[in-house]
Protein backbone atom coordinates (compact mmCIF):
# COMPACT_ATOMS: atom_id res chain seq x y z
CA UNK A 1 0.00 0.00 0.00
CA UNK A 2 2.71 2.15 0.47
CA UNK A 3 4.56 2.11 -2.80
CA UNK A 4 1.17 2.56 -4.22
CA UNK A 5 0.78 6.13 -2.64
CA UNK A 6 4.05 6.99 -3.49
CA UNK A 7 4.10 5.76 -7.29
CA UNK A 8 0.52 8.37 -6.60
CA UNK A 9 2.63 11.18 -5.34
CA UNK A 10 4.59 11.19 -8.24
CA UNK A 11 1.80 10.72 -10.58
CA UNK A 12 0.47 13.74 -8.87
CA UNK A 13 3.55 15.80 -9.11
CA UNK A 14 4.37 15.00 -12.80
CA UNK A 15 0.81 15.91 -14.10
CA UNK A 16 1.12 19.09 -12.20
CA UNK A 17 4.36 19.81 -13.40
CA UNK A 18 3.46 19.06 -17.01
CA UNK A 19 0.55 21.51 -16.67
CA UNK A 20 2.25 24.63 -15.23
CA UNK A 21 4.54 26.65 -17.47
CA UNK A 22 7.86 24.98 -16.95
CA UNK A 23 11.08 27.24 -16.33
CA UNK A 24 13.28 29.19 -14.44
CA UNK A 25 12.86 32.52 -12.67
CA UNK A 26 15.72 34.17 -12.74
CA UNK A 27 18.46 33.84 -11.17
CA UNK A 28 18.98 30.54 -10.46
CA UNK A 29 21.13 31.24 -7.60
CA UNK A 30 21.44 34.13 -4.67
CA UNK A 31 23.24 36.01 -7.11
CA UNK A 32 25.61 36.16 -10.16
CA UNK A 33 28.27 38.96 -10.26
CA UNK A 34 29.49 40.08 -13.94
CA UNK A 35 32.39 39.77 -14.64
CA UNK A 36 34.49 41.70 -17.76
CA UNK A 37 37.72 39.02 -17.79
CA UNK A 38 36.35 36.33 -18.89
CA UNK A 39 39.39 34.03 -17.72
CA UNK A 40 37.99 34.55 -14.30
CA UNK A 41 34.50 33.38 -14.48
CA UNK A 42 33.71 30.20 -12.56
CA UNK A 43 30.01 30.14 -12.25
CA UNK A 44 26.75 30.33 -14.74
CA UNK A 45 23.62 31.19 -13.93
CA UNK A 46 23.00 27.02 -13.27
CA UNK A 47 25.08 24.71 -14.36
CA UNK A 48 27.31 23.91 -17.29
CA UNK A 49 26.37 21.51 -20.07
CA UNK A 50 28.09 18.49 -20.78
CA UNK A 51 27.70 17.07 -24.63
CA UNK A 52 24.17 15.86 -24.59
CA UNK A 53 25.34 12.66 -26.56
CA UNK A 54 27.26 11.94 -23.45
CA UNK A 55 24.51 11.93 -21.30
CA UNK A 56 23.35 8.33 -19.93
CA UNK A 57 20.19 7.17 -17.41
CA UNK A 58 22.62 7.87 -14.81
CA UNK A 59 22.05 11.88 -15.20
CA UNK A 60 18.21 11.96 -14.98
CA UNK A 61 17.64 8.78 -12.22
CA UNK A 62 17.83 8.67 -8.69
CA UNK A 63 16.81 6.13 -6.25
CA UNK A 64 16.06 5.34 -2.89
CA UNK A 65 13.39 7.95 -2.62
CA UNK A 66 11.23 5.47 -0.71
CA UNK A 67 13.51 4.95 1.99
CA UNK A 68 12.08 6.40 5.18
CA UNK A 69 14.48 9.58 6.45
CA UNK A 70 16.16 9.81 9.92
CA UNK A 71 13.91 12.63 11.94
CA UNK A 72 15.85 12.86 15.38
CA UNK A 73 16.75 16.10 15.28
CA UNK A 74 15.57 19.36 17.20
CA UNK A 75 12.25 20.34 14.75
CA UNK A 76 11.72 16.48 14.18
CA UNK A 77 11.75 16.29 10.14
CA UNK A 78 14.34 15.67 7.20
CA UNK A 79 13.81 17.01 3.52
CA UNK A 80 15.48 14.82 0.74
CA UNK A 81 15.72 17.37 -1.99
CA UNK A 82 16.39 15.93 -5.71
CA UNK A 83 17.76 19.13 -7.49
CA UNK A 84 20.03 20.04 -10.00
CA UNK A 85 23.15 18.46 -7.68
CA UNK A 86 21.68 15.08 -7.32
CA UNK A 87 19.77 14.49 -11.32
CA UNK A 88 22.45 16.60 -13.40
CA UNK A 89 19.47 16.08 -16.05
CA UNK A 90 17.52 18.69 -14.23
CA UNK A 91 19.19 21.26 -15.72
CA UNK A 92 17.63 24.10 -17.42
CA UNK A 93 14.12 22.02 -17.11
CA UNK A 94 12.95 24.47 -14.41
CA UNK A 95 11.54 21.33 -11.74
CA UNK A 96 12.98 19.48 -8.62
CA UNK A 97 11.46 17.17 -6.20
CA UNK A 98 11.59 16.63 -2.56
CA UNK A 99 10.69 13.92 0.26
CA UNK A 100 9.97 15.39 3.76
CA UNK A 101 9.76 12.74 6.37
CA UNK A 102 8.18 13.82 9.67
CA UNK A 103 8.37 13.03 13.42
CA UNK A 104 5.34 11.66 15.11
CA UNK A 105 3.88 13.75 17.53
CA UNK A 106 5.05 17.61 16.31
CA UNK A 107 7.63 16.67 13.60
CA UNK A 108 8.03 20.50 12.19
CA UNK A 109 9.17 21.46 8.54
CA UNK A 110 9.92 25.14 10.04
CA UNK A 111 8.91 28.11 8.77
CA UNK A 112 11.46 28.61 6.00
CA UNK A 113 11.19 30.52 2.14
CA UNK A 114 12.19 29.33 -1.23
CA UNK A 115 13.01 32.13 -3.13
CA UNK A 116 13.31 30.94 -6.92
CA UNK A 117 10.23 28.54 -6.75
CA UNK A 118 6.58 27.49 -5.77
CA UNK A 119 5.92 25.09 -4.11
CA UNK A 120 3.50 21.74 -5.00
CA UNK A 121 2.97 19.12 -1.85
CA UNK A 122 1.09 15.94 -1.69
CA UNK A 123 1.10 14.14 1.60
CA UNK A 124 1.48 10.40 1.47
CA UNK A 125 0.87 8.95 4.86
CA UNK A 126 -0.29 11.20 8.40
CA UNK A 127 -1.84 14.19 9.12
CA UNK A 128 -0.52 17.86 8.37
CA UNK A 129 -1.33 21.21 9.44
CA UNK A 130 0.14 23.40 7.12
CA UNK A 131 0.34 27.10 6.10
CA UNK A 132 1.63 30.08 4.74
CA UNK A 133 1.92 34.08 5.17
CA UNK A 134 0.79 36.63 2.24
CA UNK A 135 3.58 39.60 1.83
CA UNK A 136 3.12 42.83 3.51
CA UNK A 137 0.82 44.63 4.24
CA UNK A 138 -1.98 42.04 4.76
CA UNK A 139 0.49 39.23 6.43
CA UNK A 140 -3.28 37.17 5.93
CA UNK A 141 -2.30 33.14 7.22
CA UNK A 142 -3.96 30.83 5.48
CA UNK A 143 -4.02 27.71 6.57
CA UNK A 144 -5.48 23.94 6.38
CA UNK A 145 -5.25 20.07 8.02
CA UNK A 146 -3.80 17.56 5.13
CA UNK A 147 -5.03 13.90 5.32
CA UNK A 148 -2.93 11.36 2.72
CA UNK A 149 -3.93 12.24 -1.19
CA UNK A 150 -4.47 16.19 0.05
CA UNK A 151 -2.05 18.99 -1.99
CA UNK A 152 -1.63 22.15 -1.17
CA UNK A 153 0.65 24.97 -2.79
CA UNK A 154 3.13 27.40 -1.53
CA UNK A 155 3.45 30.64 -4.02
CA UNK A 156 7.17 31.15 -4.27
CA UNK A 157 8.77 33.35 -1.81
CA UNK A 158 6.14 33.28 0.77
CA UNK A 159 7.15 32.08 3.74
CA UNK A 160 5.73 28.72 4.81
CA UNK A 161 5.62 25.23 7.29
CA UNK A 162 4.00 22.00 7.49
CA UNK A 163 3.49 20.57 10.99
CA UNK A 164 2.47 16.46 11.69
CA UNK A 165 -0.42 16.39 14.33
CA UNK A 166 -0.69 12.92 14.40
CA UNK A 167 0.93 10.27 16.75
CA UNK A 168 2.37 8.66 13.45
CA UNK A 169 4.79 10.04 11.46
CA UNK A 170 4.09 11.35 8.48
CA UNK A 171 5.42 11.36 4.45
CA UNK A 172 5.07 13.88 2.27
CA UNK A 173 6.70 14.44 -1.86
CA UNK A 174 6.74 17.89 -2.72
CA UNK A 175 7.31 19.36 -6.79
CA UNK A 176 8.96 22.51 -6.80
CA UNK A 177 9.53 24.85 -9.90
CA UNK A 178 12.88 25.16 -9.97
CA UNK A 179 16.21 23.15 -10.59
CA UNK A 180 17.84 24.93 -7.67
CA UNK A 181 14.78 26.61 -5.48
CA UNK A 182 16.67 27.41 -2.56
CA UNK A 183 15.94 27.77 0.87
CA UNK A 184 15.95 30.05 3.81
CA UNK A 185 14.61 28.60 7.01
CA UNK A 186 13.49 31.81 8.47
CA UNK A 187 14.53 31.31 12.50
CA UNK A 188 18.24 29.87 10.86
CA UNK A 189 18.80 33.19 8.89
CA UNK A 190 17.61 35.23 11.48
CA UNK A 191 19.18 34.52 14.39
CA UNK A 192 22.50 32.00 13.12
CA UNK A 193 23.14 33.84 10.22
CA UNK A 194 27.39 34.30 9.85
CA UNK A 195 28.75 37.39 10.75
CA UNK A 196 25.33 37.51 13.29
CA UNK A 197 23.15 40.29 12.76
CA UNK A 198 23.58 42.81 15.88
CA UNK A 199 21.13 42.01 18.92
CA UNK A 200 20.44 46.00 18.86
CA UNK A 201 18.86 45.55 15.33
CA UNK A 202 17.09 42.30 16.27
CA UNK A 203 15.67 43.44 19.53
CA UNK A 204 14.15 46.37 17.72
CA UNK A 205 12.53 44.49 15.01
CA UNK A 206 11.01 41.50 17.02
CA UNK A 207 10.69 43.95 20.35
CA UNK A 208 12.65 41.54 22.58
CA UNK A 209 15.49 42.41 25.04
CA UNK A 210 18.72 42.18 23.49
CA UNK A 211 19.49 39.70 26.46
CA UNK A 212 16.73 37.47 24.46
CA UNK A 213 17.89 37.70 21.31
CA UNK A 214 21.56 36.31 22.33
CA UNK A 215 20.21 33.59 23.78
CA UNK A 216 18.94 32.75 20.35
CA UNK A 217 21.64 33.53 18.39
CA UNK A 218 23.51 30.87 20.76
CA UNK A 219 20.56 28.54 19.76
CA UNK A 220 20.73 28.47 16.61
CA UNK A 221 25.00 29.16 15.98
CA UNK A 222 25.56 32.79 15.89
CA UNK A 223 28.72 33.63 17.24
CA UNK A 224 27.71 37.00 18.75
CA UNK A 225 29.68 38.10 22.00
Amino acid sequence: MKFAHFLVALLVLASASSIATAGDPSPLQDFCVAINDPKAAVFVNGKFCMDPKLATAKDFSFSGLNIPRDTVNKVGSNVTLLNVDQIPGLNTLGISLARIDYAPHGGLNPPHTHPRGTEILVVVEGTLYVGFVTSNPDNRFISKVLYPGDVFVFPIGLIHFQLNIAKTPAVAFAGLSSQNPGTITIANAVFGSDPPISPDVLAKAFQLDSKIVSYLQKQFGGNNK
